[in-house]
């Protein structure tokens, strides 16, 4: 049977101009991303967001606008399913709750979840800092939707 993984991911941008990484670890593969995660059945896009972010950051968000729904075929990095990514810029509607790293991969020991948040200077964030291709193209596709509207 050929499987769907659809994937929401928040693009949030802080006061000094940073953008949100979370560092993850999941079967003994470590990789950086977005904010973000898999959609659960019956739920739409804009919920599993604010869901995911509540789940990872304990902060609510506001769904400011779409910025990237992947175009071309991607498999799993863990599965035999497609991924279809889709990526919104967000905006907190609290201080965020989760504890921000200064480091990259920076885990606290606290059972099978392994996973940290750092800030990025969205000037200087680079697709080198992500490491699946989809969370790339966002990259590209947020700095172009960045231009225009500082033009």
């Amino acid at each position: 049977m050929f499987l769907f993984n659809v994937r929401v991911y928040g693009l949030l941008i802080n006061e000094q101009d940073e953008i949100l990484l979370s560092d993850e670890e999941h079967q003994s593969v470590r990789f950086s991303k977005f904010p973000g995660g898999g959609l659960e059945y019956g739920e739409g896009l804009l919920d599993a967001l604010r869901r995911e972010f509540m789940e990872e950051c304990e902060t609510p968000i506001e769904v400011l606008e779409h910025i990237y729904t992947t175009d071309f075929f991607e498999k799993s990095s863990f599965n035999e399913s497609q991924i279809i990514s889709i990526y919104y810029l967000v905006k907190p509607l609290e201080q965020l709750k989760c504890r921000i790293s200064t480091g990259s991969f920076d885990f606290q020991d606290d059972g099978a979840v392994k996973q940290s948040f750092r800030w990025v200077k969205r000037t200087a964030l680079s697709p080198d800092d992500v490491t699946f291709l989809t969370d790339k193209i966002a990259i590209e596709k947020l700095h172009e939707f960045t231009n225009k509207a500082g033009s």
